[in-house]
């Protein structure tokens, strides 16, 4: 079976309620592989929520759908704060990227609890923002950065991934309308090391199939490079 857009392979999935410091409700899900421990966990971010963004955005759930059974990786997703998705709302309401630092937070401490390994956090735009702004002190490996706007995360928040020991690694889209790759390398100077990666015809929304498995093979490479590069086909008990 060819591996395209809509395809969900195999993968243990379950509801999951995250309970944050201020006492919010945040829905969410866990993808995971069947039959075998992860060997890494994505801790997902999803872009702005008052703009569309939510955790069903299209390259975290077909994150969800695939990388659990393509690369043994859990997959972390959760609506933040006042958010609605197919799967349900979250209680409380948009933050500004201030008071979802207390979602990230949750999820975190709920993959802890769940003795998921080598957790990843993985923001899309907004998502990033909150990766950049309250994950260097984390206990993580790294973040992986999907078309980082720098809106909200600032120098500041720049140099304190500088002086951290987590891995940072951003995808830059050559036709990003916030962020493009010659403004991010002068942005991103300030964290030395830093992986940039420039990708060549894709946009913000990572729209298109091969957008899509460019993101997820650059993930993949970076949480468990055994998987890479990810294979485009799939069968049963391969």
């Amino acid at each position: 079976m060819e591996i395209r857009s809509s395809v969900e392979l195999p993968s243990v999935r379950e509801a999951i309620t995250l309970t944050t410091q201020d006492g919010l409700k945040l829905i969410g899900e866990l993808a995971m592989p069947v039959g075998r421990a992860p060997v890494a966990t994505l801790v997902t971010l999803h872009p702005l929520p008052t703009h569309g963004g939510f955790m069903d955005s299209h390259i975290l759930r077909k994150a969800a759908n695939r990388l659990p059974e393509l690369a043994n990786v859990a997959v972390l997703r959760f609506n933040t704060r006042g958010t609605s998705s197919p799967h349900g709302t979250s209680e409380g309401t948009f933050g500004e990227g201030i008071t979802e630092q207390h979602d990230l937070v949750a999820a975190l401490q709920f993959a802890k609890e769940r003795g998921l390994p080598n957790l990843w956090l993985v923001g899309w735009s907004f998502g990033t923002e909150l990766a950049l702004k309250y994950g260097s002190d984390k206990d993580v490996v790294g973040a992986i950065l999907l078309s980082p706007p720098l809106h909200r995360a600032s120098d500041v928040d720049l140099e304190k991934w500088a002086t951290s020991d987590k891995q940072l690694i951003a995808l830059i889209p050559e036709h990003d309308d916030n962020l493009k790759p010659v403004e991010a390398a002068a942005r991103f100077s300030l964290v030395p090391h830093v992986k940039l990666i420039a990708v060549e015809g894709a946009k913000h929304l990572w729209v298109g199939e091969e957008s899509t498995a460019r993101v997820l093979n650059e993930i993949v490479k970076a949480v468990n490079p055994a998987a890479y590069p990810l294979p485009t086909l799939w069968q049963p008990n391969a």
